[in-house]
């Protein structure tokens, strides 16, 4: 197979791989999928035949995002993802529990949404600083 991509496609590429194996692999300790870990490393050394030096290290042997890439605001890009995923599903959580855990149907969608956007709307202005656990 054969891909031509500009630079900033591979750059974009490039991305996309990190950001995709670090979902799927970051919480995962031993038990990764090598596959992907493998994948994000032949593309990382392709890094040195497009004059991306800057953009990889080698590590045991491995092809691996260098330092320079990891520290320049791709874990900013994860982090609001993250941030984000936190607050929806924390919020749906939190309003599904107000209406005793009831299914999602067509008849509570949008109570459920309603429900949420409150919460969004509190998250939005004060995190979690006010949400009190209770036994």
């Amino acid at each position: 197979m054969q891909i031509e991509l500009t630079t900033k496609e591979f750059r974009r590429l490039l991305d996309l791989v990190y950001i995709g194996n670090w979902i799927l692999n970051s919480t995962r300790g031993e038990d990764r999928f090598a596959d992907y870990d493998a994948l994000e490393s032949k593309l990382f050394g392709l890094c040195r035949q497009n004059r991306m030096e800057a953009l990889v290290q080698e590590w045991n042997g491995q092809d691996i995002p260098s330092k320079a890439y990891t520290e320049g605001g791709i874990h900013e890009a994860i982090g609001v993802y993250e941030d984000t995923v936190f607050y929806e599903i924390l919020a749906e959580e939190l309003s599904r529990r107000d209406m005793d855990y009831p299914p999602i149907t067509e008849d509570n969608y949008d109570e459920i949404q309603a429900r949420m956007q409150q919460y969004m709307d509190e998250f939005q202005l004060s995190g979690v600083d006010k949400l009190v656990l209770e036994n």
